[in-house]
């Protein structure tokens, strides 16, 4: 199209700049039905890579600059519509395994490139407009299914409902690590013929489509077991409704991530109109007003904001390094941050469920990890910037699949939508600070101009002064990480307090009868 590496640099800003309008699909996430939420995301993505396709494809003429820069803001924005509605549903969903789903759906999230950059590689040789059309068409039809089936249901009530859950959610991790498996083994295939390329795409897309199985499996579990039960008598069947109302009763006067069921809960809940405290249903005005969501906000800054920045800018750093081929680098960042998604949601539900561990230790944890990865790339050892490239990845997968839950837990899931895309903007404001400002600024301070115009720089020094404040920007990170642990240990506490207590009432023989 003509343009030059300035334009196309603010093109990817305008996209991010339609992610940073996501707070308009938090706020209509709190007053509109989950449907509706996924169509507006699925049209507005439409219509906006549709255009791009049309343009790319030649089939329209070049728009002016400033209407691809809108275009590419729609596109950007009709994904924090999917993310929302799919998100926000499924933590209201199942509540009782939030870490769980987020790394699952985060994961999904992360492969999501790597998935359709391969299907188009093998389907169609990698033509730029039909992978435009891909993100057109894809994320529409499939949208326009979920919104038949993608709606909020009462969470699971007893401990073996909470088991079955977690049984279902082991079975989707690991159709997601087989699955990214596969792509990066597909990455190391030298060459792959037509016949080979349309075969894998073929086995992607069933691998992508088998997690099916497991509500088409409930289902006809459900409707057996109504039949088997449809020859009880009349009393068994009357008592069976009240049992359910009185389960719905229990979870409608719920508050999220408290205790159970005590003497004390009355008054807490008569102060909860006064100011909720932690642990409580919050509005945004009063999340944003504590100092707790302020640790969680800045935190979450540190971590992936630095994170964007060595992501953004990883094939001029392995080219200031000495690499010809920085493709490894990315795909390494790319995998293993879906392993740190997926295993950090996990974990952190685990350790909850077991002991009550705070979940931002897990933040707390990649802080540091992230801090040695960066130490390593500073000193630009042999091989530092493999290592380096892999625990970035980790570490950034985990800051986004251990933040979400957190959030839920700590301000309550009422206005969550609003309150996760109020989190997400770290990742426009950290792609500003981090990438934008302190790695474009540094790297230009230490390059030489070049005569055809521009300038570059090899070697270690070009980005170690980057790689050092981002070293202490993560360090500080851990600091607000562990105090925001110690503020909320009573939180994560109840909330371990409460599921055993579910457990032991499941396990008694009275509830057995």
């Amino acid at each position: 199209m003509n343009l030059t590496q300035l334009e196309l640099n603010n093109l990817s800003v305008a996209k991010d700049v339609g992610k940073a309008f996501g707070l308009l699909a938090g706020i209509a996430s709190d007053l509109l039905p989950t449907p509706v939420i996924l169509l507006i995301g699925s049209v507005e993505g439409l219509i906006g890579y549709g255009t791009q396709w049309l343009v790319v494809s030649e089939r329209i003429r070049p728009l002016p600059y400033w209407q691809m820069c809108i275009f590419l803001c729609l596109g950007g924005n009709s994904t924090t519509w999917m993310n929302t509605a799919v998100l926000v549903t499924c933590i209201r969903n199942f509540r009782r395994n939030r870490g769980p789903v987020s790394g699952i759906l985060k994961g999904y999230v992360g492969l999501s490139t790597a998935i359709f950059t391969d299907v188009c590689n093998a389907l169609f040789s990698n033509d730029p407009s039909s992978f435009l059309l891909m993100l057109a068409l894809v994320p529409f039809a499939v949208c326009l299914n979920a919104i038949f089936f993608l709606r909020e249901v009462p969470p699971s009530a007893t401990a073996s409902e909470e088991k079955e859950e977690s049984r279902y959610f082991t079975i989707f991790n690991t159709v997601a690590v087989v699955i990214s498996i596969y792509l990066l083994g597909y990455e190391f295939v030298p060459s792959p013929s037509r016949v080979f390329s349309l075969a894998f795409a073929v086995i992607l897309l069933v691998l992508l489509a088998s997690p099916l199985a497991v509500p088409v499996y409930a289902f006809i579990r459900t409707w057996s077991s109504q039949k088997n039960e449809s020859g009880l008598d009349v009393e068994g069947q009357i008592d069976e409704p009240l049992l359910k109302q009185e389960e719905t009763q229990q979870q409608e006067g719920e508050v999220v991530a408290v205790a159970p069921q005590t003497t004390e809960e009355v008054p807490v809940l008569q102060e909860k109109k006064r100011r909720p405290v932690i642990g409580e249903e919050h509005t945004i005005f009063e999340a944003i007003l504590t100092v707790d969501f302020w640790l969680l906000f800045l935190s979450f800054l540190c971590g992936v904001g630095t994170g964007l920045a060595v992501m953004n800018n990883m094939g001029q750093i392995g080219l200031a390094l000495g690499y010809v081929d920085v493709s490894m680098f990315v795909s390494l960042t790319s995998i293993w941050g879906f392993f740190g998604r997926i295993i950090s949601g996990t974990v952190s539900e685990y350790f909850i469920k077991k002991s009550g561990t705070p979940r931002p230790l897990c933040n707390a944890a990649s802080q540091i990890l992230m801090t040695v990865g960066y130490i390593l790339m500073a000193l630009a050892l042999p091989g530092s910037l493999y290592i380096g490239s892999i625990v970035v990845g980790i570490c950034y997968g985990v800051r986004l699949a251990v933040t979400v839950p957190t959030a839920s837990e700590l301000f309550g899931l009422k206005y969550y939508g609003l309150l996760y895309n109020i989190l997400i903007l770290n990742l426009p404001l950290g792609s500003f600070l981090f990438s934008g400002l302190l790695a474009g600024f540094l790297y230009d301070a230490e390059a030489t101009p070049t005569p055809g115009g521009g300038n570059t720089c090899v070697g270690a020094h070009c980005y170690r002064l980057v790689f050092i404040i981002m070293a202490i920007a993560c360090v500080i990170g851990f600091g607000l990480d562990v105090l925001l642990s110690i503020r909320t240990k009573d939180i994560y506490r109840k909330i371990h307090s409460s599921r055993r207590g579910r457990s032991r009432k499941s396990a008694s023989p009275s509830n057995g009868q």
